[in-house]
């Protein structure tokens, strides 16, 4: 019996000392497959904003005589100074206001959701699952749903056509809500919350001075998801809004397209407009893209 289990391990194959057993190996083909379809997913992305930029270059005739996808002579800055001198310069209205709306509302909008998520998760309080899964109903309403309600609700006050009437519904984010609750459940411990009641300090002393900082990355990701949601939002304020002084970018450069018949020049410019509304959007997520990939991973471990 020794010797049938000696010669047996003798021909048995062991593992070279201090490496771990491999796994299967993936077949070149399947490499190959994965990454072509991610090259054509990329360029299915990017084709578009390839083409904005070209066509931003280009002058009304070229835009119209010239190969789409391929620059011709360079009209970026004869097109930048008609933009911003376009209508007694309404562009640059247009811009400040969707910075307004988007950098201020998601702001505020923020910190509702981290308040309100740090509420449902560590307070024990009759109703609250039943409360947070009316939250979870409305991260599933679309907002082209809630248009004409939000219309007649401020109708009523008389607050159409103001700038209350496209931020105050642009502050709300149950889908914000959501993530907050879940990223409070798991970054903010009970027993530091337990230790800051036994010092004295106070509910909201506590959230604004320790709470608001452990939640820091989940704020950013709101915040970067608020932003770029009210900076796209073209219904709202196309319902809310007669004034033109009142437009963000989106409706604006929709007013304008929808003119090219009668001026042909609002062509270059809608897609001038187009490129230059990109650029804050680029910037503000490069400049928060870390805490950005944090928050998004943190999330998706802890949910």
């Amino acid at each position: 019996m020794s010797l049938l289990t000696d010669t047996a391990g003798a021909h048995a194959p062991r593992p070279a000392s201090g490496t771990a057993p491999r796994g299967p190996r993936e077949s070149r083909l399947s490499v190959i497959a994965a990454t072509g379809f991610l090259v054509v997913i990329a360029v299915y992305m990017l084709l578009p904003v390839f083409w904005l930029v070209v066509s931003a270059t280009k002058s009304q005739g070229d835009l119209v005589d010239s190969f789409g996808l391929w620059f011709s002579d360079f009209h970026l800055f004869d097109n930048l100074r008609a933009l911003f001198a376009k209508q007694d310069g309404v562009y640059l209205p247009w811009l400040l206001n969707s910075l307004l709306y988007a950098g201020a509302g998601a702001a505020v909008g923020t910190l509702l959701s981290a308040m309100a998520g740090y509420a449902l998760a560590k307070y024990r309080f009759r109703g609250r699952e039943f409360l947070f899964s009316v939250v979870l109903g409305g991260v599933l309403v679309p907002a082209t749903a809630l248009a004409l309600p939000l219309f007649l609700l401020f109708a009523e006050v008389d607050a159409t056509n103001t700038f209350w009437a496209v931020f105050l519904p642009s502050i709300v984010s149950p889908f914000g809500v959501y993530l907050s609750r879940i990223f409070a459940a798991a970054s903010v411990p009970d027993e530091l919350l337990e230790a800051a009641r036994i010092d004295g300090a106070g509910e909201l002393r506590t959230f604004f001075t320790m709470s608001l900082r452990l939640m820091s990355p989940a704020m950013v990701t709101i915040f970067l998801f608020q932003f770029v949601v009210i900076w796209n939002n073209f219904l709202l304020p196309l319902v809310m809004l007669q004034d033109d002084r009142l437009y963000p970018v989106t409706l604006g450069l929709f007013t304008w397209q929808s003119q090219v018949s009668r001026d042909p020049s609002l062509q270059i410019l809608s897609l001038t407009g187009s490129l230059v509304s990109v650029v804050p959007i680029v910037i503000t997520f490069l400049v928060l893209q870390r805490y950005w990939k944090a928050g998004l991973a943190a999330g998706a471990v802890k949910s």
